[in-house]
């Protein structure tokens, strides 16, 4: 008879600090470790790598890693930040986001999410009495999809 298991989430609150997106991986790699899900370590910490770096790069303020097991052998990967700005590479309308030049050293981190993610997408969070308001970038990986 299979097992069924609980979900869970894990919150990491990171300070504005260039070593936090590095913590955050390391934590993540524990976390994976300790929930059997160690085969999705390489596609999720390039997810979180990116979304993290995204967060410590385009805001001034703390940001936050969340993990959530949600269903066996998955993964979502959720980053909060303090700006409501949603990236252009994270916009859902449909239109073709503009590939950064074969020389530029930056602007391919969010492509990258958008290509390995087995989903993704964004939450704008503008209520500041129910929340901090900001916005919550996420992907999913999966142990048997493209990520």
């Amino acid at each position: 008879m299979p097992t069924v298991s609980p979900t869970w989430a894990y919150t990491l609150q990171l300070p504005h600090d260039p070593r936090a997106p590095g913590i955050a991986r390391a934590t993540l790699r524990t976390v994976l470790a300790a929930h059997d899900l160690s085969a999705l370590t390489p596609a999720a910490e390039l997810l979180a790598a990116e979304l993290l770096t995204n967060a410590h790069l385009h805001t001034a303020g703390p940001y936050a890693l969340r993990l959530f097991g949600q269903e066996p052998g998955a993964l979502c990967i959720a980053v909060w930040d303090t700006d409501p700005r949603v990236p252009p590479a994270f916009t859902v309308d449909g239109a073709p986001i503009p590939v950064p030049p074969d020389d530029a050293e930056t602007g391919r981190g969010l492509h990258l999410v958008r290509a390995c993610a087995d989903s993704w997408g964004v939450s704008v969070l503008r209520h500041l009495g129910a929340s901090k308001g900001g916005k919550l970038l996420w992907a999913e990986c999966r142990g048997d999809g493209p990520a």
